[in-house]
């Protein structure tokens, strides 16, 4: 258990009082740190705890969050506080209260997402690195998109599966792989959008009637890489599809460079979880070859 005592010392020194005798309430479908309800006199909080260790991890997480809620185009938690205290790393945001999306929301969603996209930089990446899961994720200035995408994407992935054992079929398909990429961006270099970075459905829910999106990886890139993650696991619906589509249409050969994008979250699930993920990066990597 977390030392609550001087947690909420922290807490009060951003003006949040947590009343005496008040504990936090467990709250499941962490994968990466625990996570609690508390009660404040700023209304319920949602707090993430983790080692210290976890920081850096936490403190990025926040300056996502603040990222993504600059243009106004979809609901993000408001940060509370972040930091260490003796034992233990924390990020505190406000409460959401969450649920299911229906047609009306996943409809709003994909509107919202496409104005959340028309955000953009002038390079790619962001001023901060930060990390997708428990993996770094490398986010350094660039002009090129192809150049970071393969740089600090695949290059980066490929590099920790070599670390991990991962080597043979995959390496060679990933090095034929890198030298092809060009190939796929005949069309003019993308914009570099605000991305939210780990877009699958756990990472958004409704909100009294609205979207709302959470656990960002942000960085400035390609919109599509978004799009191709939202179809990695599901959970998106054909109205959010429609309503992204008629409000900024994507380009030519997006669905192939769909592959391309997923191939990079799922090497960061083959990096994570293990050799599940291998056949179904191979898969990606021979439709794209």
């Amino acid at each position: 258990m977390p030392d609550w005592s001087s947690l909420y010392q922290q807490l009060e020194v951003e003006g949040v009082h947590v009343s005496p005798g008040v504990s936090p309430a467990p709250v499941s479908g962490g994968d990466i740190s625990a996570a609690w309800r508390l009660a404040s006199t700023n209304g319920d909080l949602f707090i993430k705890t983790g080692r210290k260790s976890s920081a850096d991890m936490f403190a990025a997480e926040a300056d996502g969050l603040a990222e993504l809620a600059r243009p106004s185009s979809i609901l993000v938690p408001r940060l509370i506080a972040t930091g260490q205290c003796e034992s233990l790393a924390f990020l505190a945001l406000e409460w959401l209260h969450l649920g299911p999306a229906g047609p009306k929301v996943q409809h709003l969603m994909g509107e919202q997402l496409a104005e959340l996209h028309r955000t953009t930089s002038d390079r790619f990446g962001w001023h901060r690195d930060n990390s997708i899961g428990l993996t770094p994720q490398i986010n350094n200035w660039h002009e090129n998109w192809v150049d970071f995408y393969r740089e600090h994407r695949l290059e980066f992935q490929l590099r920790l599966a070599t670390d991990k054992g991962f080597r043979g079929d995959l390496q060679d398909r990933g090095s034929r792989l890198l030298k092809r990429l060009p190939i796929y961006f005949d069309h003019a270099e993308p914009p570099a959008s605000l991305l939210h970075g780990d877009l699958w459905s756990g990472n958004w829910a409704c909100c009294e009637g609205r979207p709302a999106i959470f656990d960002p990886a942000v960085y400035y890139g390609d919109r599509e890489t978004d799009i191709a993650m939202t179809r990695l696991f599901g959970g998106f619906s054909t109205a959010f599809y429609d309503a992204y589509e008629d409000a900024w249409p994507l380009s030519e050969g997006h669905e192939e460079r769909q592959h391309l994008y997923q191939l990079y979250h799922v090497l960061n699930h083959l990096n994570l979880f293990g050799s599940g993920y291998l056949g179904r990066a191979i898969g990606l990597m021979d439709k794209l070859l």
